[in-house]
């Protein structure tokens, strides 16, 4: 089991959903603490450490993964001790059917749960192709024999549900199965960012770290951002793959030059920025137009209005149980990472933010 793959495996088996992100706080503040100089949180719960700069008049760079990772609420417990859900996060109806999920009871407890789905024999009367069912008339069961008794075992209204999966290998070694990159990538990356300029003098104060909720509205980044008053904000963030669909963003080619999605356009002086340091530093990248957000489409238009980035890689199969990534793509992104850390001193954003 290589380095890398270990520190994969441990991030993405954490458990942690929007509203719902201490296993992954927790294990942040840990990784984070003994590089840094103090290590902050904000009333919603981002955790973010801080990096002093001995440069006078240092820029101030916020470095924002995010936490959560897509799951599913208890809306409701039914007479037959099935229940129903509320979406957190974006799923596509058709790969929520037939998958396992750990539900998180109020005292910390995790008990197997399944998500339904109808057979083959059960949907003859409608020719064998029934629709998709809406999110909300899924049913999830953990074997329950009635309301009462789920109720007995401590299921409520609220509990959690996550996507349960172990993370693995693919044959060729050069890939990896899991789930919940989608950010446990950012979350790895900002923490071994750190790791990797412990001791090193900063021409900015680097403020690291990663927000919550996220993936219900990029709630978490209005916060931060407000604490913070960054004037560069890098969003740290995974996008769909889209090479097998016939679309862009291939996996193993490298980290993404985002540059446009629906809730962000790229600055000129970002983009001029980004690319001449990933060809400084030989990073791999690829140009990538985007259909979904990051935390950077609410963090610019904070404040006065704060130049954002995502750096980034792309996953085949996002937002749900299984996800295929290259392990190659994220030695890249936090290749660029370093490169971008390091250039950003006070000269640099202001012609970041000039016009």
């Amino acid at each position: 089991m290589t380095d890398l793959f270990s520190k994969i495996k441990e991030v993405t088996e954490l458990q942690a959903l929007p509203g719902f992100e201490g296993p992954v706080r927790n294990y942040l503040r840990q990784r984070l603490t003994l590089h840094v100089d103090r290590v902050e949180t904000d009333g919603l719960g981002g955790i973010f450490g801080i990096k002093d700069s001995p440069a006078a008049d240092a820029p101030r760079l916020m470095v924002a993964a995010h936490m959560d990772e897509v799951g599913f609420m208890i809306s409701d417990i039914k007479a037959d001790g099935t229940f129903r859900a509320v979406e957190l996060g974006g799923w596509n109806p058709a790969v929520v059917s037939s998958q396992a999920f750990s539900l998180i009871l109020e005292d910390g407890r995790q008990i197997p749960a399944i998500s339904g789905s109808l057979p083959p024999h059960l949907s003859r009367g409608s020719n064998g192709s029934p629709g998709l069912p809406a999110i909300s008339d899924i049913v999830f069961d953990a074997g329950f024999a009635s309301k009462e008794e789920a109720w007995e075992f401590g299921v409520r209204p609220g509990n959690l549900l996550v996507p349960k999966n172990e993370t693995i290998q693919t044959a060729n070694g050069k890939n990896i199965i899991s789930k919940a990159w989608d950010n446990r990538y950012g979350v790895l990356m900002v923490a071994e960012l750190v790791e990797h300029l412990a001791g090193q003098k900063l021409p900015n104060q680097l403020i690291a770290g990663a927000n919550v909720q996220e993936e219900v509205g990029l709630r978490g980044a209005l916060v931060s951002t407000t604490k913070f008053d960054p004037e560069i904000f890098l969003a740290v963030d995974c996008s769909p793959a889209g090479d097998v669909f016939g679309d862009q963003g291939a996996i193993g080619q490298g980290t993404l030059l985002r540059f446009y999605d629906p809730g962000h356009i790229l600055l000129p002086n970002m983009r001029d920025f980004l690319l001449t340091t990933a060809e400084e530093a030989g990073v791999k990248y690829q140009y990538y137009c985007a259909k979904g957000g990051t935390d950077a489409g609410a963090a610019h238009l904070k404040q006065s209005g704060i130049p954002s980035t995502t750096i980034g890689v792309c996953a085949r199969y996002i937002h749900s149980h299984q996800t295929l990534y290259s392990m190659d793509d994220f030695l890249e992104a936090q290749a660029f990472l370093q490169a971008i850390v390091k250039k950003l001193d006070r000269s640099t954003v202001d012609l970041i933010k000039g016009y």
